[in-house]
């Protein structure tokens, strides 16, 4: 049986008066294969440059091609598309990578980013890609990938929506101040307003916590709680929610 490690233990069960759930079971969860194979009669319809930033900056010589290769609308209009997204470093394209996208909305913009969150190195081997139409109340697809030693991984995927301080979006945190961790984990948050009366008022939501570790030079991922059911809940205001942010 493997052992949690004891912070990923005290982060789930917390110290607060609050609605809180212990895991029942630690879940392995699978990890996508990428498809790095291009058909030579693969066409593409558009491309998108996608810049890479690193400390608030946009490289001059790292970039992202994302080349739309397929399309469809189905009888709702829900639009599903295919990217096959090429990978430049000093301008040099390095490895590709194949995403499918559902509710797909036309005038969606692309950003990327080294690092595991927006105060990410050049020095890291992680790349951030999120797609989305840039308004308030659109969900967003987000993408974490690893490449290091010509091999690319993508770690992890997830969707978020924010409109006006309320939505759901993942935090990504490592106890490592190396920009290139063998560990980290990650919760999801949502923050929604709650059935009161003041309608400042609001409940935080922790839910999906994974930990991920670094063997063999792959990324393992371990869900420490129930998918997609909340693990701790908390009532507070929009202002409070947001000062402890």
């Amino acid at each position: 049986m493997k052992i949690v490690p004891l912070f990923l233990v005290l982060l789930l069960i917390g110290c607060q008066k609050t609605k809180s759930k212990t895991p029942e079971s630690v879940t392995e969860l699978p990890v996508i294969q990428e498809n790095t194979v291009i058909s030579p009669d693969e066409k593409i319809i558009k491309t998108d440059t996608i810049a890479l930033y690193t400390d608030g900056k946009e490289s001059a010589e790292d970039y992202i091609l994302a080349n739309l290769t397929e399309q469809k609308a189905d009888q709702d209009s829900i639009v599903t598309v295919k990217y096959r997204l090429d990978f430049y470093q000093n301008k040099v394209k390095t490895t590709s990578s194949k995403i499918t996208i559902e509710g797909f909305q036309k005038g969606s913009e692309w950003v990327a980013s080294y690092g595991l969150n927006s105060e990410g190195s050049a020095r890291s081997p992680f790349i951030q890609v999120s797609v989305g139409y840039p308004a308030c109340g659109y969900t967003h697809d987000n993408y974490l990938y690893y490449f290091k030693n010509s091999s690319l991984q993508l770690v992890h995927q997830w969707s978020t929506m924010t409109d006006s301080g309320w939505g759901s979006w993942v935090e990504i945190v490592s106890p490592e101040s190396s920009s290139d961790p063998k560990s980290f984990y990650c919760k999801t948050v949502a923050f929604e307003p709650s059935d009161d009366e003041n309608q400042d008022m609001g409940i935080v939501k922790y839910s999906d916590s994974i930990t991920f570790e670094l063997k063999n030079q792959q990324w393992k991922k371990l869900l420490l709680s129930a998918k997609d059911k909340p693990y701790f809940e908390k009532k507070m205001s929009f202002d409070e929610f947001h000062n402890q942010q």
